[in-house]
């Protein structure tokens, strides 16, 4: 009786009735674990749609930047800019979708310098040195620049 009641046991067991026991690997010790099914994600979009645009323009620190972009479900579409160290601007224009995948159009623009003023020049005439020689001439030395 025993012996069929241990083998109705180890049955039930096996068909999952009672839970199994856990199996301990010997290099961990650890028991193994089941992955539980996936959640499902309730906020997934099927179709996503954004826009949002920046711009900054600092006059203190000369920092120059600025972003748009715009996404219809697959196909995105921006560009962004900025003034690099040397002055100089550069603009990528970009769009991706899953047929070209992403693509990118780098443009520079050379940096805008404005033109030095030239400051006046002033001649000032002053006496280098004057001498009295013992013959009694006196000499004047001027500098015009």
């Amino acid at each position: 009786l025993q012996l069929v009641l241990l083998a109705a046991l180890i049955a039930v067991a096996r068909a999952g009735v009672i839970g199994a026991p856990a199996f301990v690997t010997p290099a961990a010790a650890t028991p193994l674990a089941y992955a539980a099914p996936a959640a499902v994600d309730t906020d997934y979009d099927p179709n996503p749609q954004y826009s949002y645009a920046y711009d900054i323009q600092d006059a203190l620190t000369g920092d120059s930047k600025g972003q748009q972009e715009t996404r219809n479900g697959d196909v995105v579409q921006g560009s962004y800019s900025l003034v690099e160290p040397d002055g100089t601007r550069r603009t990528v224009e970009y769009t991706a979708d899953p047929v070209n995948g992403f693509n990118a159009v780098v443009h520079r623009e050379p940096a805008v310098v404005a033109a030095p003023v030239a400051a006046p020049v002033a001649h000032v005439a002053a006496p280098l040195a004057v001498a009295t020689p013992a013959y009694g001439h006196t000499i004047a030395a001027s500098y015009y620049g």
